[in-house]
């Protein structure tokens, strides 16, 4: 990654135009091609970029921009279309190359799979006398997160989500209805747990006789300790 700290203009010509004139600004140039403007502030969000495919040429001026101080010109040109930027540096404050190599990627913490798993480790969390029988028991039409037996040996089908909204008392619905016709499962009773249960999916899998569950992530893992609390 190139990243390069100037004073410059900067304009967009394709399927629209747009001008950021004159001033201090961080450019990135990425190893995939991407060039993108940053200001030092708008959050994460660049004021101009181009998405690869394309080509970046740098370029000396013309007259009319030597006379207005320009030192160099950057053109990045789309591949695929006619779009094309236009980058006038007047000064340059910084420029270097960082090679950062191949990126992992982004691993989420909190997401419906580690929910499923510490709720399955913690099952209790549930109710007293509850056990674990297996996750992701596998129906006809997809896996259900958890499926335990409550206190009194019943079956329970749960379903994690880290939102809970309409769609996913939906799906567990559909879980419970084909899980019923089982005869060496029924009945199957359902759970629907989540970090945040909206109001109206906790009304209408009130409605079908659904437990709902709020699940505190943190108390899940061990790093609240809710018998401590004070309040």
């Amino acid at each position: 990654m190139r990243l390069v700290i100037a004073r410059c203009s900067v304009d967009y010509e394709g399927r629209l135009n747009a001008h950021l004139p004159l001033a201090t600004r961080l450019l990135m140039v990425k190893a995939d091609g991407s060039v993108l403007v940053h200001s030092d502030g708008g959050s994460y969000k660049p004021l101009n970029w181009m998405s690869p495919p394309c080509a970046m040429a740098e370029t000396d001026p013309e007259d009319h921009e030597v006379a207005e101080g320009v030192e160099a010109v950057w053109v990045v040109q789309h591949a695929k279309s006619e779009d094309r930027l236009r980058v006038r540096l007047h000064e340059v404050l910084h420029d270097s190359a960082h090679e950062l190599g191949v990126d992992p990627g982004l691993v989420k913490d909190g997401v419906e799979a580690h929910l499923q798993k510490l709720l399955a480790e913690h099952i209790h969390t549930l109710g007293e006398g509850f056990t674990l029988v297996r996750r992701e028991y596998m129906t006809a039409i997809g896996p259900v997160d958890i499926l335990c037996k409550d206190a009194a040996g019943a079956s329970v089908a749960v379903e994690i989500k880290r939102r809970g909204d309409i769609d996913g008392v939906e799906q567990l619905t559909r879980y419970l209805e084909l899980m019923n016709r089982d005869p060496h499962l029924g009945p199957v009773t359902g759970i629907f747990a989540a970090q945040e249960i909206k109001p109206q999916a906790r009304t209408l899998a009130t409605d079908r006789g659904i437990r709902c569950v709020t699940l505190d992530y943190d108390a899940l893992k061990g790093i609240d300790d809710v018998g401590s609390r004070l309040f």
